[in-house]
This record gives structure tokens, sequence and C-alpha cells, in this order.
């Protein structure tokens, strides 16, 4: 398995799928590992993927420094998987919380990045509050579903401040387009693919800063592709188009159908999306 030396000198493992132009992928969770993305849907036949995996996550090291796995402190390891890749500047995709650290590295290294796509990302680092009522009425949607009272009571008890690990078990049906099979599947092999403590880490204080990083985003000049998913209770798609609004050229797009795995609900879709966005 292909991997790279880190800064602090911790090995940092990375997979590839596909031919072409590479796409750095960087995994949400947060600190889990890229596995769970697999092709992206396919993605891989219009562009060669290389999927990181966080420090301590999957086949990467864990560091000696736990305070390392930090999100803003990760974009050390994002711009030496570049220089390993030999790359002056890339295309960049992040995931959920992947996301975060997507944008705190175009925050420092504007000139390293070509195209930006956020998938369903999270919004921390651009300081956005998601509330309760926005992600009522995006849970309202799924009515219908035979699994919907069980998943609704835990999110008001999620909203209400009085989550447990229970509620947040109850809820998973909300991520996905379907909650079939493939979807249960995928949820299970979660626990095990993440890092928990490192999760701790990502967002402690330091991780982010939303003014200067805002700055950032409203200054970058390059293309910036956002995709919410229409069920995505985690991004809900009133706050994406608020974070599209951050950028000079964002496509905002909502895939139909979709949580917040986009390329499991509906690949085809996913893949014609960003496939036309990349080029």
């Amino acid at each position: 398995m292909p991997a790279f030396t880190a800064p602090d000198s911790t090995e940092l493992a990375y997979h590839v799928f596909g031919d072409g132009p590479p796409l750095i992928c960087l995994p949400g969770g947060p600190m889990q590992a890229s596995e769970y993305l697999g092709e992206l849907g396919g993605l891989s036949v219009l562009r060669r993927l290389v999927l990181l995996d966080p420090r301590g996550s999957g086949a990467s090291q864990v560091p000696d420094d736990e305070d390392s796995y930090r999100c803003d402190r990760l974009v050390a390891d994002v711009d030496a998987l570049r220089e390993h890749l030999g790359l002056d500047r890339m295309d960049l995709l992040g995931h959920s919380a992947g996301a975060n650290l997507a944008v705190r590295y175009l925050e420092r290294h504007p000139e390293r990045v070509g195209r930006l796509a956020l998938i369903t990302p999270s919004v921390m680092a651009v300081g956005i509050t998601i509330g309760g009522d926005l992600r009522r009425d995006t849970a309202a949607l799924r009515a219908g579903e035979p699994w919907y009272p069980v998943a609704r009571a835990a999110l008001e008890e999620i909203v209400a401040g009085r989550a447990t690990a229970d509620s947040w078990r109850a809820i998973a049906p909300f991520a996905y387009g379907r909650w079939d099979e493939a979807a249960q599947h995928h949820r299970a092999a979660e626990e095990r693919q993440r890092n928990d403590s490192a999760a701790a880490v990502f967002t402690a204080d330091g991780a982010f800063d939303p003014d200067t990083t805002r700055a950032a985003l409203a200054a970058f000049a390059q293309p910036v592709l956002l995709l919410a998913g229409e069920f995505d209770l985690n991004s809900p798609p009133g706050a994406m188009a608020e974070y599209a609004a951050l950028f000079r050229d964002a496509r905002f797009t909502v895939q139909p159908g979709a949580g917040h795995f986009p390329w499991l609900d509906d690949a085809e879709h996913f893949v014609g999306a960003v496939g036309a966005f990349l080029g």
C-alpha cells in the first residue's frame, strides 16, 4: 500500500483507484478511514482517486502526539501528500468532516488548490449554525418510512440536548436515501473505521477559526462545487446554500433522494454531477 511521511515522521497511507488526473479525497468521520468512500460510486472511471487515511485510522500510523489529530494541524499532512505526489496544484474533494480540513487547507495554501468539491460538508470550520427546526423539516421528508417514528423521537432527544448512544444509533436511517441492507452494512462498518479518541481531538479548541477561513473562501478564485443531499440531516440543503454563498464561484446542487452519502444513493447522478464539475 502506498505511503508517505508526514512532517512529524508519522507514516500515512493512501489508496489509489482509477486513472487520469488525480483527485485528492479527504474522508469525514471525523478521523475515519477512507474505506467507507469506496470508489465514490465509480468516480474512479473519470479521475484517479487518491484517498487519504487520516493519521491514526485505516493503514496510517498512530502519531506520538495526540494533539496532532486537531483539524488545523492536519493541514500539514495534506500538503505532505501533495508534495509526495509531485503536484504543484491539486483538485481536492472533502466529504463531511473532511470538508473542514479541505477549507482549512485552502485557507493556508490557496495557490495549491485547483477545483474544490465539497460533498455534504460539515460546517464547523465556517461557523454556520444549523438549527433544530431545519433538521426537523428535513427529517419530515422521510415521514412515510417505517423506521421514521423511532428515528424522529431520537432526533427530538438530540435536538433537546438529551442525546444518548442509542439516540445516535436510532437516527442512522436519516443518513441514507434508502435504509436497505447495503446502507445498514455501510453504517455498521463505521465504528471499526473511525478513531473515536482522535475524533474528539479533531474539534478541540484552536481547530477552527471561522472568520479567517471565511475570508479565505471569499477570496478564492477557483471553481467550487458544493453538493448536498435532499434528505441529509447532517448537512441540510438550506445550510448548504448558505455555505455555497461564502465562495466567489460556487456551483450548488442538491441531489434528489440522497442522504449524507450521495454516491451510495444514486451513483450515476453523483458521478455525473461531480464529473461534469471536475471536467
